[in-house]
């Protein structure tokens, strides 16, 4: 059982405990910690103009410097608007699992997690009211779970959790120490990107045991099921980012071509890969994927 290889892995229990205290040590109240000014100037970059989604393709070169400011500000929208809805799903998800069976020994630190992860959905839904009026939809679709093993069901959900917040963290280590944007999207993506850190190592932990307890038993056509969903979830993942509502908003004409283009642009897989290439070594060297 799950219980079993969490109880006897001494390894994951210290790390647990320096995770927790951590989260103690480093608590804020993100109610007082932002100053929200009324306005944010139109004319500069809301996100690092390199993790735009027409970086790097013939587009960027057709539009004008007034087009790729208003481009990097509905696309930041977007992307806090995607850390909200996820956000949402991977609370869900383990406070449907705090102290239960199966995970009596992280609860303490789901404690920290739900905590810290409702504050973050709130600076980040406080960002899209006050700046754009609204949080964008979340994206349509998704993937269908391959298989219905219980087992399969927990390494799924705390995977999807994973290479949401690495896919997030990406993006937020490199707007943090950006000094094109304003302080104000210095900060939230800094001190998102300072909590993420512990989350990530968290969710390693977790999913390679889960991993781990599933693979005892699972057959060859599970694993593989299982490799092929992880994968098809990363570029879902990370073809959301491509929303063409939030083209819509920054004037620009036809963006269901626009996004179409994009995605279908020589220079997408280099930016998933970039995106995903730590995620994707930690997948493969575990065996999730193959």
């Amino acid at each position: 059982m799950i219980s079993d290889l969490i109880d006897q892995d001494d390894r994951f229990r210290g790390i647990l405990d320096r995770l927790s205290s951590k989260s103690v040590d480093d608590y804020y109240n993100p109610y007082r910690l932002f100053e929200w000014p009324d306005s944010l100037p139109e004319h500069m970059w809301w996100m690092s103009p390199e993790l735009t989604t027409t970086h790097g393709t013939e587009v960027a070169g057709s539009l004008r410097e007034e087009q790729l400011f208003a481009l990097s500000r509905f696309e930041s929208v977007n992307f806090y608007s995607l850390n909200v809805h996820g956000i949402r799903e991977l609370l869900i998800e383990v406070v449907r699992r705090i102290h239960t069976t199966g995970f009596e020994t992280p609860s303490e630190f789901f404690h920290h997690f739900i905590g810290e992860e409702n504050e973050h959905m709130w600076f980040f839904a406080e960002f899209c009211l006050r700046y754009a009026g609204k949080i964008y939809r979340a994206p349509a679709g998704g993937i269908e779970v391959p298989t219905s093993s219980s087992k399969a069901d927990s390494l799924l959900v705390f995977t999807r959790i994973l290479i949401f917040e690495e896919l997030v963290d990406h993006y937020n280590a490199r707007m943090a120490v950006d000094d094109r944007l304003h302080e104000t999207i210095r900060a939230i993506n800094r001190i998102h990107h300072q909590d993420e850190s512990r989350h990530i190592a968290f969710g390693r932990e977790l999913v390679e045991l889960l991993f781990e307890d599933f693979r005892r038993t699972a057959t060859e056509q599970e694993l593989a099921e299982v490799s092929g969903y992880v994968r098809r979830y990363m570029t879902y993942s990370f073809e959301s980012l491509f929303n063409p509502q939030a083209y819509r908003d920054a004037g620009i004409e036809r963006p269901l071509e626009l996004r179409r283009t994009l995605l279908d642009s020589p220079a997408l897989a280099d930016a998933e890969q970039r995106v995903f290439r730590k995620t994707a070594k930690y997948l493969r060297k575990t065996g999730i994927i193959r």
